[in-house]
């Protein structure tokens, strides 16, 4: 592992020399393309949409955009240092893997090789929980390296405490509750495919490893399951859940419990009546750190505030769940002022770049997290692709540091840039 931008910069032109080109694009828009081309059409309509008209995206690289960095000259940057400490723990940097559902659809390694590359570079990674690989088989491809746990809080809160003590026991330091999915948002690209790799049995690995799960698929659901016509289309969907599903694929014919699976995991994946009252059963089934993300209001913040969560994670869920959201970036600077230094904040939607690092971090961001950029990596090259990603960002990051004039992170303030930001939401 290494930080150090220019090594990484002269390791890929004395390559060149060679003829070997870049294992992945350096650009995002052609790391991008790339990955498309190798992906399924579904595979890629999953990861790379967003919401609605797809507004959101766009927000959030235009509230980049609105600032622009501002190099101070004749600082000594020979020597930068780009560690940061969160959580009781030191970090080489300030970058985190987001959690991903459904990694399968990039890569058949999925979560073990995004674990791996992780562990590799020693960046936290946060489990999915629509994980296509159960959290305690990535952590033991990952070591002693850093993880959190992503909590979907679905309609069973038996479920949930299983969960988080299932995250405690494989070595999670930190539960990162998503708020902004209690309903899944308006997906065009995946509606017009028809496309929901749930109900494959895609992506819900942790829910098919976990007990109280497995124990609930005996009990009957509410509503009968909805009968569908038996075409050649309806039968590709039950080989394709078969594949997906664990354990021997005739055995599990015959018992239909892939069925069942799918069916439970609809009726119990979200809980649109989740309020902050329902944060007090998670405060006494875990001590470990709380984050909740998804957080884009000041009042939000500092209602985290109000019952002791200890970091909040400013995210639009990268424009996937409603059109026509603030840009992250641009709520960003109400939520800091709002936490006003009592719990680091987190900063996650749109980061492409070591510009977009260090503008998060001026803005007041403690780190940043990437989620598509990494998934791209995964579909060209796997695990190794995603290990190039996380070294590509992280050496633009630290050249960006450098020429800026900065040598650490604490340099880097609201002073290093200029723009004219999008106003943030306001109490009034």
């Amino acid at each position: 592992m290494n930080t150090n931008g220019r090594l990484r910069q002269t390791q890929i032109y004395l390559e060149g020399l060679a003829g070997k080109k870049p294992l992945v694009p350096i650009d995002p828009d052609r790391l991008e393309r790339h990955a498309e081309r190798v992906m399924s059409p579904e595979a890629f309509a999953y990861i790379a949409g967003g919401a609605g008209m797809e507004s959101t995206m766009a927000a959030n690289r235009r509230a980049f955009e609105r600032w622009r960095i501002v190099p101070r000259m004749l600082n000594d940057v020979s020597k930068r240092d780009q560690s940061i400490e969160l959580f009781g723990m030191r970090l080489p940097s300030p970058l985190l893997l987001a959690p991903i559902g459904v990694l399968e659809m990039a890569h058949p390694d999925a979560d073990l090789a995004v674990g791996k590359a992780a562990a590799a570079e020693h960046i936290p990674m946060i489990f999915s929980n629509q994980a296509s690989k159960p959290m305690e088989a990535v952590s033991a491809v990952m070591g002693d390296s850093p993880r959190w746990f992503q909590l979907y809080w679905s309609e069973s809160n038996d479920l949930v405490r299983s969960f988080v003590k299932r995250a405690e026991a494989c070595g999670c330091s930190a539960i990162v509750v998503t708020l902004d999915t209690t309903l899944l948002g308006w997906r065009g690209r995946d509606l017009d495919m028809g496309s929901l790799p749930f109900l494959r049995g895609k992506g819900i690995a942790q829910y098919t490893s976990d007990p109280v799960f497995r124990a609930q698929l005996a009990q009957p659901l509410d509503a009968p399951a909805a009968k569908r016509s038996v075409s050649l289309a309806s039968i590709g969907v039950l080989i394709d859940l078969l594949r997906a599903y664990p354990g021997d694929p005739l055995a599990n014919l015959r018992s239909g419990e892939p069925l069942r699976a799918v069916a439970r995991f609809v009726a119990t994946y979200s809980r649109p009546s989740l309020t902050w009252d329902d944060l007090a059963f998670l405060r006494q089934n875990t001590k470990l750190p709380i984050l909740l993300k998804g957080i884009l209001h000041p009042d939000d913040a500092r209602k985290a505030l109000d019952h002791r969560i200890d970091g909040v994670i400013v995210s639009n869920h990268g424009g996937r769940q409603v059109d026509g959201a603030i840009g992250a970036l641009d709520a960003l600077p109400g939520v800091v002022a709002a936490v006003a230094g009592k719990i680091p904040v987190v900063f996650d939607s749109g980061i492409r770049g070591g510009a977009d690092i260090f503008k998060a971090l001026a803005l007041g961001a403690r780190a940043v997290s990437i989620g598509r950029p990494y998934a791209y990596g995964l579909a060209i090259a796997g695990a190794a692709g995603v290990q190039d990603v996380i070294r590509n960002i992280r050496a633009d990051f630290d050249l960006t540091m450098g020429l800026a004039g900065c040598t650490r992170i604490v340099d880097i303030t609201a002073d290093r840039l200029v723009g004219e930001p999008h106003p943030p939401p306001h109490s009034p």
